[in-house]
């Protein structure tokens, strides 16, 4: 079963039910973790179909036609938000990605590389997507997104791939090095330590707010 095909049937599950747990998701169309919270982030984030209650259930909150209700703005205070960066090294590499080819038909030589590979993304992110209004969430994201960015950048690096507020990165390509390795662990050392910056520069921005 393809996302989209999957996405349908749990929205029309959602919808018929009204309140559905992570649980019953997971179980009732097989699913394995990674796959789960991309379904949840689309219904919640993507879709604005539904809301989060206490990070364990799925709360219907579109019309009954389908399509997503309005909020009404929050008067609470927003609370600060805590990220953490999970790094880890898958042990298999993912595919790179493919750009379009041009009109003018060209072959690329066939090159043999050693690449090792980290993902890293949001731990809790989805409890975190509960706390906090889509858009602040949205915002917490990109500059999560950023600071990684910028780490790997400067290590010489490459973000494969983004999914979600997962980042998949190449170290190794499309630039060799000698050490490619030991960047790659360099570069999930720096995203720890930029995540204690960015935590505090969103703690003071929070503050503000509150105070505001």
């Amino acid at each position: 079963m393809d996302f989209d095909h999957l996405l349908d049937q749990a929205i029309e599950m959602l919808q018929r039910r009204g309140r559905l747990t992570y649980r019953t998701l997971k179980r009732q169309f097989e699913l394995d973790d990674e796959t789960l919270e991309d379904l949840i982030f689309e219904l919640i984030e993507g879709q604005r179909l539904a809301t989060d209650e206490n990070g364990t259930v799925l709360i219907w909150a579109g019309k009954a036609d389908g399509t997503p209700e309005v909020a009404s703005p929050s008067e609470q205070v927003t609370p600060s938000p805590v990220i953490k960066a999970d790094t880890s090294t898958p042990l298999e590499p993912s595919p790179i990605e493919t750009t379009p080819l041009s009109t003018e038909m060209h072959t690329p030589e066939a090159e043999r590389r050693q690449l090792t590979i980290l993902f890293t993304d949001l731990v809790d992110s989805t409890k975190l997507s509960g706390q906090l209004d889509p858009e602040d969430y949205r915002e917490v994201v990109r500059a999560y997104q950023t600071a990684c960015a910028e780490v790997t950048e400067r290590l010489e690096c490459h973000i494969a791939q983004t999914l979600g507020d997962g980042l998949l990165i190449y170290s190794g390509y499309p630039v060799a090095h000698e050490n490619d390795a030991e960047r790659a662990v360099r570069v999930g050392l720096g995203i720890l330590d930029a995540m204690k910056a960015l935590n505090e520069r969103l703690a003071a921005h929070s503050a503000l707010r509150a105070d505001s």
